[in-house]
């Protein structure tokens, strides 16, 4: 009889605690309001990626200048613009990339290299002054600028009125 009463005292408390637990759960789950908060950017990530957006944007929109450059086939000129007022651009998109959601990091990151490789192709094409190549990498370079403005945030765009 003793084995019989241990064990009945056991299977009480493991019932309990059992018990206790499920109540635990439910109440848990009935003082939220069940829906999970989707991830937000906080008001300074929007300011740093905003101040950082302006510089990106104002080279994007000298991309018209460059193309007339690369339709001239204007060498020296074309270099001058990449390595002037287009040059902080891997910089800015650095800065963006880092104040960005995680889950938005990697593809912000990968076009961000794909924009980069595409002025260096332009710059190399400049130096060996190939017409052809030169063409090419301009469509990469521009396709690059659109892609990238893209993964800035909703509010970015509306903020700077480019959505």
């Amino acid at each position: 009889m003793t084995a019989f009463t241990t064990t009945v005292p056991q299977l009480l408390r493991r019932l309990a605690l059992l018990l206790v637990g499920t109540v635990l759960c439910f109440g848990l789950t009935a003082c939220g309001d069940g829906k999970a908060k989707a991830p937000t950017l906080s008001a300074d990530d929007i300011a740093i990626i905003e101040r950082q957006a302006e510089g990106f944007l104002a080279a994007r929109d000298r991309l018209p200048e460059l193309a007339t450059l690369v339709n001239q086939k204007d060498w020296t000129f074309t270099r001058n613009l990449i390595h002037g007022p287009m040059q902080e651009v891997s910089r800015e998109m650095l800065y963006i990339n880092q104040h960005l959601l995680p889950a938005d990091r990697a593809e912000a990151t990968e076009r961000a290299d794909n924009l980069k490789t595409a002025l260096a192709q332009l710059d190399e094409a400049a130096v060996q002054q190939d017409g052809d190549k030169l063409r090419k990498a301009y469509i990469k370079v521009a396709s690059g600028f659109g892609l990238y403005a893209q993964i800035l945030p909703e509010q970015v765009q509306a903020d700077l009125k480019q959505a």
